[in-house]
């Protein structure tokens, strides 16, 4: 059997009971929730075989300049084919000239090198339930009318426009703030996810107010399952195992475009960085 004998059509609510199974396949936490959140801002690419999902991708667009390709998962009787590049250049299609972003695998780096991905850092991934701590008394929940700053500071952080993401969050998180000069200096965003909470993104100028605003939502959230990924060069690793999120894994952070082709390596996002992502 080759490609040529696999459909490929636009992803739909409809493929989304075989996408939970492919991802239960490869060992993934996703619920059905998780992969209707990331479908309703993304343009998600499904492979069938005789009407049997075998692979899935999703192009999440942030405006007209930036996407990520997630949601990665080939069937293991598929594998070996041609199916996952084959489905990665129609992403790649999708998003046209968009810089695009992604988190490889060891397996998968090669591929998206070939691509013409290039990789600008390492992304740990931490869970576990966390170990008792205080919530700092600096940190507090954010209210409705903050939900403007919130999107101003993770493009900042960013540097693409992730309102339609954001808006999502409005809904589905809950915002632990750090406020200063009468307006917000930094953020974080806990909801549910797989098999308990994911804690992301969190947008700080420093370590110390990362920290803060972590340990606050891990203090509101005592006894739950967390899971949060972070970028290696935030040396956070150490300090989330200490807070009892045991690191797990992680992948390669890739970039592709003109100039990541050209320099491989990130742009400089001035003071705010963005410390843990909402999307892997």
């Amino acid at each position: 059997m080759t490609t040529q004998e696999i459909i490929l059509e636009k992803m739909a609510p409809k493929h989304l009971d075989g996408a939970l199974e492919l991802s239960r396949q490869v060992q993934w936490p996703h619920r059905r929730e998780d992969w209707e959140l990331v479908l309703s801002i993304s343009q998600g690419i499904a492979a069938l075989e005789e009407q049997r999902l075998v692979a899935t991708i999703m192009m999440t667009p942030y405006g007209d300049d930036a996407a990520t390709i997630n949601m990665v998962i080939v069937d293991a009787a598929m594998r070996g084919r041609g199916l996952g590049r084959k489905m990665l250049e129609e992403a790649l299609a999708e998003a046209g000239e968009r810089t695009c972003y992604l988190v490889a695998t060891q397996e998968g780096l090669p591929l998206y090198e070939r691509l013409g991905f290039a990789a600008t850092g390492e992304i740990v991934q931490h869970q576990g339930e966390p170990s008792p701590v205080e919530a700092p008394d600096h940190v507090t929940w954010s209210e409705s009318c903050d939900h403007a700053r919130l999107v101003a500071l993770d493009r900042a952080a960013y540097g693409h426009d992730r309102s339609a993401l954001m808006e999502i969050l409005r809904e589905r998180a809950k915002f632990a703030v750090i406020r200063g000069d009468g307006e917000i200096q930094a953020f974080a965003a806990i909801r549910s996810f797989g098999r308990g909470l994911v804690i992301g993104p969190v947008v700080a100028r420093n370590n110390a107010e990362a920290r803060a605003l972590i340990e606050f939502l891990l203090a509101h959230h005592q006894g739950r399952f967390v899971r949060i990924d972070t970028d290696v060069s935030t040396d956070l690793s150490g300090w989330l195992t200490g807070r009892g999120l045991d690191h797990v894994g992680g992948g390669i952070r890739m970039r592709r475009s003109e100039a990541a082709r050209q320099e491989g390596k990130p742009t400089d996002h001035r003071s705010y960085s963005l410390v843990s992502q909402a999307l892997g």
